[in-house]
Order: C-alpha cells, then structure tokens, then sequence
C-alpha cells in the first residue's frame, strides 16, 4: 500500500464541507487533530498544557471544530497557544465527520501521520510523544489506554467503566482478533499509510457520529497492521458535569449498536464504496 495521495483516490473520498479559518503551514512530520464542540475552558486547559510540555515542537495542532457558537476558539487566542490550522465543519454529521474532515485535511498537506485528543481536556497531553514514537517505529494504529500497566482511570463512571471493561473493549477483542483493553476513548494514532488504503476507506458517509472509532479498532487489525496500546491516563472531574456529548441512555445504546455494526463489518468498504465520484471538501 502506497502513501501517496492520487488525484483518483482523493475525488473518491466523501468530507463533508468544512471552512479553514486559520492555517499556517505544515511545520512536522506529525500533528495532533482535536476534534471540538462547545468546549470553553476545557480546550483552552488543554492547549495550555500542551505549550508546558511543549507539543508544538513534534507535532502541529490542528482543532476540527463541530460547529460552537460558545466563543472559545478566538483565532488570536489560539495563534498564542501554539495551535497551527482551525477548521470549522459547515456539513453534516457529528464526531465522525468532524474527523474526516481534518483528516482529509491533514493528509492533503502530506502528513506522515495523525493522533487524535479529545478537546474535553481529560487525556493527558504528555503520551503524545509517545504516540508518535509508535508511529516512527512502524505501527500504523497507536491506542490509549488507561487499563495497561503505567496507564490510570480517574473517576471514571461506573456505568462506562463496566461498559468498557466488560463489553466493549471484549466484543473488539473478539472480533478484530488483536487485545485490546481500552476502545472507546478517541486518544488515538493513525498513519498515513493505513489512512490512504482502500481496504480500510475512512472517508465515507457511513461514518457520522461514533461510528469511525469502533471501525477502525474493528478494521484495521483484521488487515494485519501493526497495532499497539499506549499507557495514559484519563481523569473526569470528581464534581460537576461530565465532559462528554454522549447522553447517558440513548446515546449509549448509540455506542452498543454501533459496536455490533462495527464487528459485523457492516461499515467494511465494498467496491462501489471506493469509486463513489462526490464534490464536497474545504470551502
């Protein structure tokens, strides 16, 4: 599998329209895509600690972002911050779409691989040097996980914890035939190689809400690329609101059926998926 982008391949993809309202050029090899939504403080947390641990010097920092109207992404706020490009969705679609519109983006602008945080700010930024250790060592799928030795769960729910442990993660175990522990969470890397293959064909409209996260754990280890789990820590807060978009009944009978999608490989790519002529893209 080639890492090179055609024009071919490119007018295949499906990216639902989104606008780029700051990009300054590609300064590394690697960048971090932060997918966004009415975050406030919480994704201004979050870059600060990436400028202590000064992320900016391995990676760019690319925000993707759902469509806010809380004004927490001031472009001369985030110029300060270290952040390298903002995208702003305009089409259709939740977290998934968000997602491939940044990383239709990125690979555009020739990017030998992605990792992805949640803007919510509750993964800890320091792994990310270690995310892109994976992907120079040649593993195209680096996942975060709290449940490894040297990883740590924080006041994570109940509910989500017992969902995680003891039917998600084991469910993608099973199916996809690699051991992972930790499946939900978005801390993730990708390479571009993996990205780019046919087989695989992340951008398609299929992928709107979560339905792109339990795919790729699902897909890509049944193609046999290199996969591994990075240790890192995930913290809620002890009080106050949880940090997710994910509403406690239905959004997570959402996740349930999407998981059992995924490991039936309904989202796998068919032929006619990857030859589909569209003409959506930035704006």
């Amino acid at each position: 599998m080639t890492s090179e982008l055609s024009i071919e391949a490119r007018a295949s993809w499906q990216v639902p329209t989104f606008k780029t309202l700051l990009w300054l050029g590609q300064r590394n090899p690697y960048c971090v895509v932060i997918p966004v939504i009415n975050e406030g403080s919480r994704i201004r947390n979050l870059l600060d600690r990436m400028m202590d641990q000064k992320i900016t010097d391995v990676a760019d920092i690319i925000i993707i972002d759902g469509g806010g109207t809380d004004g927490s992404l001031d472009l001369g706020v985030l110029r300060g911050k270290g952040v390298q490009g903002l995208l702003v969705k305009t089409g259709p679609g939740a977290l998934s779409a968000q997602l491939r519109c940044a990383y239709a983006f990125v690979l555009n602008q020739g990017y030998e691989g992605i990792i992805t945080i949640d803007g919510n700010d509750k993964d800890n930024p320091e792994a990310i040097p270690r995310f892109i250790d994976a992907l120079k060592a040649g593993y195209d799928f680096a996942q975060a996980s709290r449940f490894i030795p040297g990883g740590n769960a924080e006041n994570t729910p109940k509910l989500r914890d017992f969902a995680i442990r003891w039917i998600h993660a084991p469910m993608l175990r099973l199916f996809s035939g690699f051991h992972w522990t930790d499946t939900t969470q978005g801390f993730r890397a990708y390479s571009r190689k993996m990205l780019l293959d046919p087989k695989v064909a992340p951008f398609r409209d299929i992928f709107s809400t979560y339905e792109l996260l339990a795919y790729l754990s699902y897909r890509v280890p049944k193609l046999c690329y290199r996969c591994v789990e990075i240790p890192t820590v995930r913290r809620y807060p002890v009080t106050g609101e949880v940090p997710t978009k994910i509403s406690s009944i239905k959004g997570n009978l959402s996740l349930l059926q999407i998981l059992f999608r995924a490991c039936l490989g309904i989202y796998n790519p068919t032929n006619n998926n990857s030859t589909t002529k569209i003409g959506v893209g930035p704006n």
